[in-house]
């Protein structure tokens, strides 16, 4: 014998006008984009400075730390070809130096070249490698 009992359809809900029901997953749901990493702003930082003109041919990024601060080292290989581009990487090459970075959570505390290979011909080529040294805020 039960000690309560319910005439209550315990399956009505399933059975209800589909109008009433709040459907939540009918929103479109937003796009989800990958995450910019530090190396992603270095490249793009360097990217303007040449004016999209130079072609990344390799990024190394190593992870450093000292007692009082932390953060990473960032050789970044680009290569210009064509007059307009080779016009670019040698506006990177003077600009470099003295260039105020604005990298999120990063204070750039040296950016130097260290290697150009400059061929003439045909198709006259800049290869020039930068090193980038950030540091942690905070």
């Amino acid at each position: 014998m039960m000690l309560t009992e319910s005439y209550r359809d315990p399956f009505a809900h399933a059975f209800a006008d589909i109008a009433e029901l709040e459907v939540k997953s009918a929103a479109p749901r937003p796009t989800l984009r990958a995450r910019r990493t530090t190396a992603d702003r270095v490249r793009a930082a360097l990217r303007v400075l040449t004016g999209g003109l130079g072609t990344v041919l390799s990024h190394d990024e190593k992870a450093w730390a000292s007692i009082t601060f932390s953060g990473t080292r960032h050789e970044v290989v680009f290569e210009f070809c064509g007059a307009e581009a080779v016009a670019a990487g040698e506006e990177l090459i003077e600009r470099l130096p003295d260039h105020e970075f604005a990298i999120p959570g990063q204070l750039v505390a040296d950016a130097t070249v260290t290697a150009v290979d400059h061929r003439f011909g045909a198709m006259e080529r800049l290869q020039v490698t930068a090193v980038l040294l950030l540091l942690e805020e905070g």
